[in-house]
C-alpha cells in the first residue's frame, strides 16, 4: 500500500467522515433551533461569507427543481478567483484544472459535454472544440451568483443531460439600490518565472456600477474586469512505457518542459432594465470578453527506447518497470515552442414580459452568444546537428516515485555555440525537406455562433392542484466551423545547422527538476517574423480532414403547470411538463487520401451529411414542505445532450494499403478509413432523483441526496463495412477490392449512472455562542457507473467521471474579520488532455486534493467604511496534476507541478 494511497484513504474517510458528522450534527440540534428561530424575529444584517452562504442558501430552498448554488458575497465579489472554482466547490460538481486553473466541469460523474451553461438563461456557445463550456472565459467578478439545475423542469432551455448551470448577473431593479464597488489584486507565484524572458507577477482590478433612476423605472448595471495573470508549471511528459524486455516496460522517450504563461483578459458586461409601468418590464444583457493566453515552453525531448538509441545492459527492474539505466546514442531534440489563444467571446440578450390582463403574462426573449477564437501551436527545435551528423548523448535516468525521471547528460545543452537550428531526429523528412522539418506550426480558428429566439405564455390558474400553465416555442440556430491550417518550418540554409541568431536568445532556462542543469532559450516568433524561418504547407490528409462545419437548427415546443397543492395536509409544490425537441441538424467537410512525397498524391473531396430527428422530454419536480423547515424532493425526468461536435463532423480520412491491393479478403483490405458521423443521434438518459433537505431558516442546512440515471445510448466508435468505390487509390496497384471498414462514432447501447451526495453548511454559533463566528460548508459525494464507453476495454470508465469528490470549506467572520480554507479533493478519473498535435486525447487523471485559503478584515465604520482587504492562497499543499496510462498510476504521462499563487488585494465599496 503506498504513502500516496493512504494519504488519499484519509482525505476520502475524514471528508465523508465529516459531513456525516454534519449531518447527523444538524439534526440533533433541529429542535433547539426551529425554537430559537421561532422567538427571534430582530433582522440580522450580514456581509461577507455568511452574506454569500445565506443567499445561496435562500436560492435553494425557495427553488422548485433540485439545485446547488453560489451566490456573491458582495457586489463584484464571488468567493473565489475564477467562477469555474465557485462552481467546482458545489455538491456533485468536479472541477479539471487545466495549467494549474479550474477550466471545465463534470457534473455527478459525466463529462462537460453532457451539461450546459447559460448566461441569463441563454445558452452559451464554447471557446473549446466541443460544447463542454470553458468558465475561466467568465469573470467571477461580473457575476451575482451561479445555479446549477440537476433536474430540469420543461420551461428550462438549453438544459443538458448531466445539469445545466445558469450563470446571473445582476438585475438592477431588484437589487434596488445604488452601489459602486472596485477591487485590486497583486499576484505572484512561488517557483517564479520559470522560462527564460518571463514575468511571474500579475495583477486584476474590477469595478462595478449599479443604479436606478426615475423612481424605479430604469435601472443600469455595468461592470468591468481586467486580469494579467501569470502562470507557472513544470511539465514531465512521456511518450509510453514500452517492453524493454518480456517482464518489464521501459521509458519510450521524454517530453520534460518548464512553462511561463500569462493570461489576459478583458471583459465588460452591461444591464439596462426598463419598467415604464408594473405591468410591463424590458430587459437588456450585454457581455463581452477579450481573451488572450501566451505560454512559452522551454524543455528537452529525449527519444529514447523508440528511438535509435540503445538501453544499455545491466539495468535496475522493480515489479515490472525499468527504474534505472543508461541510453546510448540520444540525439536529444531542445525545444522552444510558444502556445498562443486569442478569443473574444459576446453574448447579447433582449427581454421583453409583459401582463396581459388580469391572469396572462407573456415573454419575449432574443439573444446571441458568439465565440472567435484562434489559436497558435509553434514548435522549433535545435539540436548538435542533423542524424548522422551531431554528438549523440548518453543520458542516465533514474525514475522518481512521482513518475518523473532525473536525467543526466555528457552534452551541455545550455551552450548556444554547440546548440543550432535543426532536426536532431529527421522527423518530417521527405523531398521538400530532407534531413527534417525544423519546426512547425499548428493555426486552428474556430467561430461558434448562436441565434436564438423565444416567446412564450403563462396563465394564472385558480385551481385547487395547479398555480398556473406556461407554454411557448424556443427556436435555436447554431453553426461551429474549424479551420486549420498546418505548416513544417524550415531553416534559412536547410539541410544545414544553422545557428541560434543571438538577437533571438532569452538566456538560459534551468530544468532542475529533470536534472538538467540549464538549456539554450529563444524566443521562436523572432525567426519567424525576421525570416530565419520560411513555412512550408503541410498538405496531408489527416491535417486536411481536421477543418468542418457543424450547423444545428432546433425547435422546442414546451408546456409547464406549476403545482401548488395539499396532499394529506402536506403541501406540495413543484411542476410537471413536457418539450417537444426538434433538431436538424448537418456537417460539410472534407475527405482525403494520400500523402506527398516522391510518387504520392493527396486527394480531397467534399462531403456532407446530416439528420432531422424529433424527441419528447417530459419532467416532474414536487416539493413536500414538511414540518420544521424539513423539504423532500423529487424528480424525474428524461434528458438530452447532443453529441460533441467533433464527432458529428463529415470528414473522414480514407487510407490505402499499397502492400493489400491484390487480397481479396476483407479482414486483409487495402482500404480502411476514419472520421465523423453526422447523423449522430443524442445521448438520452431517464432520470430520477430524491432529496432530502432540512433548514435552520437562512443560516444553515443538512441535505442528502441520491440519483439515478439510465443512459438509453451512448456514442462508441464502431467500424463498418464502407464501399470505397471512387475513393482514389494512392498507388500504382489498383485495388481488386473495393470494400473495407470504416471506423466512426455510433449509437450504441448506454448504462446506469447513480449516486449520492451528503451537503452541510452550518455557522457553530448554532451550538455555542463562545463558536460564533464559525462555521462549515462541505459535500461528499460517491458516483458508480455501469457504462463501458470501450467495449474492447471493459476497465476503462466514462470520461469525467470520479467516483468521490469531497469538497470542504472551513470559516471564520466576525467583528470584520474573515478568514476560510478550503479543501477540494477528486478521486482518479479520465479526462480530456492536449495531446500529439494539439489533439484533443483521453488519459487517467490522478487523484488531487487542492487546498486555497484566505484572510482578510473588512472596516466597518469611520472614514474607511466600505474598504475590505484579503489575502489569498492558491494550491497551498503544491498539488500536481497527474496523468497516467494502462490504469498503472506508475506509467506517468503527465506530471505538472504549478506552484502555489499568492494574491494581495483591496476592494472598496462606496
Amino acid at each position: 500500500m503506498t504513502a500516496s494511497f493512504k494519504r488519499n484513504r484519509a482525505r476520502l474517510m475524514g471528508g465523508a467522515a465529516t459531513s456525516l458528522v454534519l449531518l447527523l450534527a444538524g439534526a440533533g440540534v433541529a429542535q433547539a433551533q426551529d425554537a430559537s428561530e421561532a422567538s427571534n424575529v430582530d433582522e440580522v444584517v450580514v456581509t461577507g461569507i455568511r452574506a454569500g452562504i445565506e443567499s445561496s442558501i435562500a436560492v435553494k430552498k425557495k427553488e422548485s427543481s433540485i439545485v446547488e448554488v453560489v451566490s456573491a458575497e458582495d457586489i463584484g465579489k464571488l468567493p473565489d478567483v475564477s467562477i469555474a472554482e465557485s462552481i467546482g466547490r458545489l455538491p456533485g460538481l468536479a472541477l479539471q484544472r487545466l495549467d494549474g486553473r479550474g477550466q471545465v466541469l463534470s457534473i455527478r460523474g459525466l463529462a462537460p459535454d453532457f451539461s450546459t451553461a447559460l448566461l441569463n438563461g441563454r445558452e452559451q456557445v464554447t471557446t473549446g472544440n466541443n460544447r463542454g463550456v470553458e468558465f475561466d472565459q467568465y469573470p467571477s467578478e461580473l457575476l451575482s451568483s451561479v445555479v446549477v439545475y440537476k433536474t430540469p423542469d420543461a420551461a428550462l432551455l438549453g438544459q443538458g443531460l448531466a445539469g445545466t448551470a445558469d450563470m446571473r448577473t445582476v438585475r438592477p431593479l431588484e437589487y434596488g439600490k445604488r452601489a459602486i464597488a472596485a477591487g485590486y489584486r497583486y499576484e505572484w507565484n512561488d517557483i517564479g518565472a520559470l522560462a527564460a524572458g518571463s514575468t511571474d507577477k500579475g495583477q486584476r482590478y474590477s469595478v462595478s456600477y449599479i443604479d436606478q433612476y426615475f423612481d424605479g423605472k430604469l435601472g443600469l448595471a455595468l461592470g468591468y474586469s481586467h486580469i494579467n495573470t501569470p502562470y507557472q508549471s513544470e511539465r514531465w511528459n512521456a511518450w509510453g512505457y514500452p517492453n524493454a524486455d518480456a517482464n518489464n516496460v521501459v521509458i519510450g522517450g521524454a517530453k520534460p518542459y518548464v512553462m511561463s504563461g500569462e493570461l489576459e483578459r478583458d471583459s465588460v458586461m452591461g444591464t439596462l432594465e426598463i419598467k415604464p409601468d408594473a405591468r410591463a418590464t424590458h430587459t437588456i444583457d450585454v457581455f463581452y470578453s477579450e481573451f488572450s493566453d501566451t505560454q512559452n515552453l522551454k524543455g528537452i525531448e529525449f527519444p529514447l527506447y523508440w528511438s535509435s538509441a540503445s538501453l544499455a545492459p545491466g539495468y535496475t527492474t522493480d515489479n515490472g518497470m525499468v527504474t534505472e539505466g543508461t541510453f546510448t546514442g540520444v540525439g536529444a531534440v531542445v525545444r522552444n515552442d510558444m502556445n498562443t489563444r486569442d478569443a473574444t467571446l459576446a453574448s447579447v440578450g433582449w427581454n421583453t414580459t409583459a401582463q396581459m390582463g388580469d391572469h396572462w403574462t407573456a415573454v419575449v426573449d432574443l439573444s446571441l452568444s458568439k465565440v472567435d477564437r484562434t489559436d497558435m501551436v509553434l514548435e522549433s527545435y535545435s539540436g548538435t546537428g542533423r542524424p548522422g551528423v551531431g554528438a549523440t548523448a548518453t543520458i542516465d535516468f533514474n525514475m522518481m516515485d512521482d513518475g518523473r525521471a532525473m536525467f543526466s547528460s555528457n552534452i551541455n545543452y545550455a551552450d548556444p555555440n554547440l546548440i543550432k537550428l535543426t532536426m536532431p531526429q529527421g522527423w518530417g523528412s521527405n523531398s521538400a525537406l530532407p534531413g527534417g522539418q525544423d519546426g512547425y506550426l499548428n493555426m486552428p480558428s474556430t467561430e461558434d455562433k448562436l441565434w436564438a429566439a423565444r416567446v412564450s405564455a403563462k396563465r394564472e390558474l385558480e385551481n385547487d392542484w395547479f398555480d398556473s400553465v406556461e407554454f411557448g416555442l424556443n427556436l435555436t440556430d447554431r453553426t461551429k466551423t474549424l479551420d486549420n491550417e498546418e505548416w513544417f518550418l524550415k531553416v534559412a540554409g536547410h539541410p544545414a545547422s544553422v545557428p541560434i541568431p543571438a538577437s533571438a536568445i532569452t538566456g538560459t532556462t534551468a530544468l532542475d527538476f529533470i536534472g538538467i542543469p540549464g538549456m539554450v532559450s529563444y524566443d521562436p516568433m523572432a525567426l519567424i517574423n525576421s525570416g530565419v524561418y520560411s513555412r512550408v504547407a503541410n498538405p496531408n490528409a489527416d491535417v486536411a480532414v481536421k477543418s468542418w462545419r457543424v450547423d444545428e437548427k432546433v425547435s422546442v415546443a414546451f408546456v409547464k403547470a406549476d403545482i401548488d397543492a395539499m396532499v394529506g395536509g402536506v403541501p406540495v409544490t413543484g411542476n410537471i411538463g413536457l418539450q417537444m425537441v426538434n433538431t436538424d441538424q448537418s456537417s460539410d467537410a472534407l475527405g482525403a487520401i494520400g500523402s506527398p512525397g516522391p510518387g504520392g498524391s493527396i486527394y480531397t473531396r467534399p462531403l456532407s451529411g446530416g439528420d432531422e430527428y424529433t424527441n419528447f422530454l417530459p419532467s416532474l419536480n414536487l416539493t413536500f414542505a414538511l414540518p420544521n423547515e424539513q423539504l423532500l424532493r423529487f424528480g424525474a425526468a428524461r434528458t438530452m445532450a447532443r453529441a460533441r461536435m467533433d464527432q458529428m463532423r463529415a470528414s473522414v480520412q480514407f487510407n490505402y494499403d499499397q502492400g493489400k491491393a491484390t487480397s481479396t479478403s476483407l479482414a486483409n483490405s487495402p482500404w480502411s478509413a476514419n472520421g465523423g458521423n453526422p447523423e449522430l443521434k443524442p445521448w438520452l438518459a431517464d432520470s430520477i432523483d430524491v432529496s432530502y433537505e432540512k433548514y435552520f431558516g437562512r443560516k444553515a442546512y443538512v441535505s442528502a441526496a441520491a440519483y439515478y440515471k439510465d443512459l438509453k445510448t451512448y456514442v462508441y466508435d464502431r467500424s463498418e463495412l464502407y464501399d470505397f468505390s471512387g475513393v482514389a487509390y494512392t498507388g500504382p496497384t489498383p485495388p481488386t477490392l473495393h470494400e473495407g471498414y470504416l471506423t466512426t462514432p455510433q449509437n450504441g447501447e448506454g448504462g446506469k449512472i447513480y449516486g449520492l451526495e451528503l451537503t452541510a453548511s452550518v455557522p457553530f454559533g448554532m451550538f455555542a455562542e463562545i463558536l460564533d463566528g464559525f462555521g462549515v460548508s462541505g459535500s461528499a459525494s460517491f458516483t458508480e457507473s455501469s457504462i463501458k464507453p470501450n467495449p474492447g476495454d471493459p476497465a476503462t470508465p466514462i470520461p469525467g467521471l470520479s467516483d468521490t469528490v469531497i469538497n470542504t470549506t472551513i470559516y471564520y467572520e466576525k467583528n470584520g474579520f474573515e478568514a476560510r480554507i478550503s479543501d477540494r479533493y477528486r478521486s482518479k478519473f479520465l479526462g480530456e488532455v492536449s495531446g500529439f498535435g494539439n489533439g484533443r486525447t483521453q488519459r487517467f487523471v490522478d487523484a488531487e486534493s487542492v487546498i486555497d485559503a484566505q484572510i482578510g478584515y473588512r472596516f466597518g465604520e469611520g472614514p474607511m467604511e466600505g474598504l475590505s482587504v484579503l489575502f489569498q492562497a492558491n494550491n497551498l499543499t503544491d498539488e500536481p496534476f497527474t496523468t497516467y496510462q494502462n490504469n498503472d498510476s506508475r506509467q506517468v504521462t503527465d506530471f505538472q507541478r504549478y506552484g502555489r499563487t499568492y494574491m494581495l488585494g483591496v476592494n472598496y465599496r462606496f
